[in-house]
């Protein structure tokens, strides 16, 4: 695991081999069968410099009738392709939601934080410096940098 030591620099933690080799094409594949593994879905973007759709599992989040991804790792390519893009897809086997994407500022993605490492903390936790839901706000307000985070509207 490894992550941007510079605090200029946007945190990212690269996968390990399990987790890009193994893991993610499972759920990826389950997923693409028609199998939400804990709300997993596929997420569809284009690339910002390719143009070419892009995909990574990813878990869609549903707080207080919005729904949000947020990144565990940080910086992902999927983030920053979804930032330059703004929209995107949403698959589970034949369903396919489009959406558009609207970033959160840091201020606003404690709640969704809390929500997220409430229920997935077991999977990610480990990408949250020991920050768990039941941490208190200002350890929310500390990683809130760390972990980009999406509200999407449906199409």
């Amino acid at each position: 695991m490894s992550s941007s030591n510079n605090a200029n620099e946007a945190r990212y933690v690269k996968p390990g081999w399990f987790t890009k080799y193994v893991f993610n094409n499972f759920v990826q594949a389950l997923t693409s069968i028609g199998i939400s593994v804990w709300g997993s879905r596929t997420l569809y973007v284009r690339g910002r410099v390719s143009g070419e759709l892009r995909s990574n599992p990813v878990n869609l989040l549903a707080v207080d009738d919005q729904n949000y991804l947020v990144a565990p790792r940080g910086e992902t390519q999927w983030v920053k392709n979804l930032r330059f893009q703004k929209n995107g897809e949403l698959r589970v086997g034949r369903k396919v939601q489009s959406f558009d994407a609207t970033e959160l500022s840091d201020a606003e993605k404690t709640e969704i934080l809390r929500a997220y490492l409430k229920r997935w903390k077991a999977e990610v936790g480990i990408f949250f410096d020991g920050v768990s839901a039941n941490s208190p706000q200002n350890d929310l307000e500390r990683i809130a940098p760390n972990h980009p985070v999406f509200r999407l509207t449906f199409n």
